[in-house]
């Protein structure tokens, strides 16, 4: 197999990869109701335990995100690309089959462990195979069909009962591991091996610098799951308060933010090509974001028919998930790259723990849901632009390195 074979084999598989972690992974916050309904629940319990489940399931990524990065930088990127989509097969498969708030708990659990490993690995993969000022290309293509498994499992959601949806996501991700498309390990993990710091994680704090530097990774992408987890999950809640006029469908609000994101990512992935900078496009999609939310949360009352694309812009002004990614895995050398690139997004998706409790906190404090997400928006905004300030831009440096810890 040519090299540029090995190279397109890789792109697809991660893509593809990505699509039905992403399925899986909106698809609960699209089937939310319904499938709670139909275990019994109803009124406010509806939106306690939805927001119980999603945290249960972004615990799930925090660990698995720590455990699958290590993986990845000891044994390698194709273990944890093949292994984490297996683990989220078999977890959609048991949440179609389930029949209590235990069961269903217990198995986004398992989910967020599976779902935590896929997109760093096959990025961390691609980034590594793809020849130095192009990279941004091949990761903008994986993140942008990834994406689109949102809109997909929208459709298949207003297509088919919660259950059958699980199922055929499980039964995608199985589909893909029977392909197996030749998939080639990066050459650079090769030699990395010969790293004794190698998947590391705790090596990532031995110095301020490095620690700071793997900080601000995080930092940049806590807006999009603010976005993504309480303005656009909790949209028919929102839309009440707003005023907003037609009954709103939750899934068909994340449908359009995902395929806002979708074309987000097209466009910041080619942007960044064009101006030869990540960090640019990040301020650049930032200031989109602070606009749009704005526009959201204090725009004037208007039809469901202007409230979907307004999701949708929410959706791109978060668009820069590819280039966040992309930050993430140039930042730190070969021996340590999967395990940053791993666990940054599920650190920063984790983050939507620590951001619902304070969206509850500052809710009941100021006695307005719309107060509240304006509160916890402001400060991970803030927070974003302080970690892009002094970011590093990594956009045509050389990857074939090692990372030296003091």
């Amino acid at each position: 197999m040519t090299d540029k074979s090995k190279l397109i084999a890789a792109i697809l598989v991660a893509a593809l990869g990505y699509f039905v972690d992403i399925y899986d992974l909106l698809l609960f916050s699209i089937v939310r109701v319904s499938s709670l309904k139909d275990l019994g629940l109803s009124g406010e319990e509806l939106t306690n335990t939805g927001i119980f489940l999603l945290d249960v399931q972004m615990c799930g990524m925090l660990i698995g995100g720590i455990a699958w990065g290590i993986w990845g930088d000891r044994k390698g990127r194709l273990s944890v690309l093949f292994g984490s989509i297996l683990m989220y097969s078999i977890a959609n498969i048991a949440n179609g089959l389930t029949h209590s708030v235990t069961g269903y708990a217990v198995w986004r659990f398992v989910a967020g462990l599976g779902l935590a490993g896929e997109l760093g690995a096959g990025i961390t993969l691609v980034a590594e195979l793809m020849p130095k000022g192009k990279r941004g290309y091949a990761t903008m293509l994986v993140a942008s069909v990834g994406i689109s498994g949102a809109v997909v499992a929208y459709f298949v959601s207003d297509l088919f009962p919660w259950r059958t949806s699980f199922l055929i996501g499980g039964g995608l991700g199985i589909l893909l591991l029977l392909l197996r498309i030749g998939v080639a390990e990066s050459g650079m993990f090769a030699q990395a091996k010969k790293s004794q710091h190698r998947g590391n994680f705790l090596a990532l704090f031995r110095t301020r610098a490095n620690a700071v530097k793997y900080l601000r990774c995080i930092l940049i992408g806590f807006p999009l799951w603010y976005v993504v987890g309480i303005l656009v999950t909790l949209s028919p809640e929102f839309g009440r308060l707003l005023g907003v006029r037609g009954e709103i469908s939750g899934g068909l609000a994340i449908a359009w933010c995902y395929g806002g994101m979708a074309l987000g990512d097209i466009v910041s992935g080619l942007l960044s090509q064009l101006l030869k900078s990540r960090i640019k496009v990040v301020y650049i999609f930032l200031v989109l974001a602070v606009v749009a939310v704005g526009g959201y949360l204090f725009g004037p009352g208007m039809s469901v028919q202007w409230f979907y694309p307004l999701c949708g812009l929410l959706g791109f002004s978060v668009g820069y998930w590819v280039i966040f990614m992309t930050i993430s895995t140039e930042q730190f050398g070969t021996n340590i790259r999967a395990t940053v690139t791993t666990t940054a997004p599920n650190f920063a998706r984790g983050a939507l723990v620590p951001s619902t409790i304070l969206f509850h906190l500052f809710t009941r404090w100021t006695g307005s849901m719309i107060t509240g997400a304006a509160i916890v928006g402001a400060i991970l905004f803030l927070l974003a632009f302080w970690a892009l300030r002094k970011m590093r831009e990594t956009f045509s440096e050389d990857l074939d390195y090692i990372e030296e810890f003091k």
